[in-house]
């Protein structure tokens, strides 16, 4: 790895927060690649994408975007017609079409148990918001996961707003139509089945589909090697084809 790389933007998904990609940027930086990771607002997918375009266009050079969870949806807004964006990585993430939303994908196979994980409470803004309940976290998000650390998670969560995971892709151009991009994530994926995350990853036409056996929703915590090798390959990739 070299000067030429990338710069990696990491986005995190709902009930996430910045530091669930720590071991992720401990490995990339290993390799001298540099990584930032966002903040995501979790409060709408357009303005959320918005926030994101903002973060790429103040950067000033090629990215490539990683989004976990509800990430995806994110990064595949905020990458449509983005000339600096190279490629996305989806870590355990939704990879949407035109005004398909988290909730839809979610529930597009069976086998996520979300629902019954969740507690909500209305905004003085409207509309409510949702988190994971405590005493469900560890199973439900991070079973794979050390309890003192799942713990942890648990009470750092960012909670996200329903408007945000019922809005609808806006753009008419999804970026995994136009960009490579590569896929990562649980067997045991309890938010979002697995099902659902291999067929979003055969109609993008993944380079790399990466299925890691016995793992949680949580893989860039539980398994940050995996996701980090799977970003470098985008690297690689792209690096090449940017050069090109």
């Amino acid at each position: 790895m070299n000067h030429q790389n990338p710069t990696v933007l990491l986005v995190h998904g709902a009930f996430a927060e910045s530091a669930s990609w720590n071991g992720v940027i401990e490995k990339l930086y290993a390799q001298g690649v540099e990584a930032v990771a966002i903040a995501n607002p979790l409060r709408s997918l357009s303005g959320d994408a918005a926030y994101v375009r903002d973060v790429i266009t103040a950067i000033d050079k090629p990215v490539i975007l990683v989004g976990h969870s509800y990430g995806g949806m994110v990064i595949t807004e905020a990458a449509a017609d983005n000339p600096s964006v190279l490629g996305l990585v989806y870590v355990s993430a939704f990879a949407p079409d035109t005004g398909e939303s988290a909730l839809t994908l979610s529930s597009s196979f069976p086998g996520s148990t979300l629902g019954e994980a969740l507690i909500g409470y209305p905004l003085s803004t409207g509309g409510n918001e949702l988190r994971i309940r405590q005493d469900k976290f560890h199973e439900q998000f991070a079973a794979d996961v050390e309890i003192p650390v799942a713990g942890k998670m648990g009470r750092t969560q960012r909670p996200v707003t329903e408007a945000a995971l019922s809005e609808g892709l806006p753009t008419a151009n999804p970026a995994w139509k136009s960009l490579p991009s590569w896929f990562v994530f649980g067997a045991e994926d309890r938010n979002i089945p697995a099902a659902a995350l291999r067929a979003e990853a055969e109609r993008a036409g993944a380079r790399t589909v990466r299925e890691l056996t016995d793992a949680s929703h949580a893989v860039s915590v539980s398994q940050p090697e995996a996701v980090a090798e799977t970003i470098l390959e985008a690297i690689e990739v792209c690096q090449a084809a940017h050069a090109a």
